[in-house]
């Protein structure tokens, strides 16, 4: 257990069967933010409700460092599973590659963990979570994969 529940949560969700292709299907479908998405859940889980403003403000406090840190780092971990680099023996490069890019991750989760609501009444977390993930989509300015959200939603119902 670290010092940072949502960094927890985070890690026990995402272990699940099914929520890391979700995960993925939302990031590379939809362009959303996993950590953020992760975010929205978690807020719904520990009764945090957050409105399209603060959903808004999330997302805007984690872009720059999602910009100019985590995404060219996911850039390079990929880059290093194609052709020709991935037969020049890249592995090695390519995890310590993906250690730095979690550990990017893990501090956007902190920051998302230092500003998130003080819990308030007790959510429906099924309903909560629909409802940020629906502003997210929102912000996004496009649908989320269904598919990849029952999942996310079935997953966090049985944790």
């Amino acid at each position: 257990m670290s010092d940072n529940p949502f960094w927890d949560f985070s890690l026990d969700l995402y272990r699940r069967p099914g929520i890391a292709p979700a995960c993925l299907a939302l990031q590379d479908e939809a362009g959303a933010d996993v950590n953020l998405v992760l975010y929205l859940l978690w807020c719904a889980a520990t009764d945090r409700s957050l409105d399209a403003a603060a959903v808004r403000a999330a997302d805007a406090g984690i872009a720059p460092w999602r910009g100019a840190v985590v995404e060219p780092l996911r850039a390079v971990r990929r880059a290093l599973k194609a052709e020709p680099l991935a037969r020049l023996g890249s592995e090695a490069y390519r995890e310590r590659i993906k250690a730095v890019e979690l550990e990017a991750e893990r501090l956007v989760q902190e920051a998302l963990f230092a500003g998130a609501p003080e819990p308030g009444p007790a959510l429906d977390r099924g309903r909560a979570a629909r409802d940020h993930l629906g502003h997210y989509a929102g912000l996004l300015g496009r649908p989320l994969p269904q598919e990849a959200l029952s999942v996310l939603l079935d997953g966090l119902a049985r944790s």
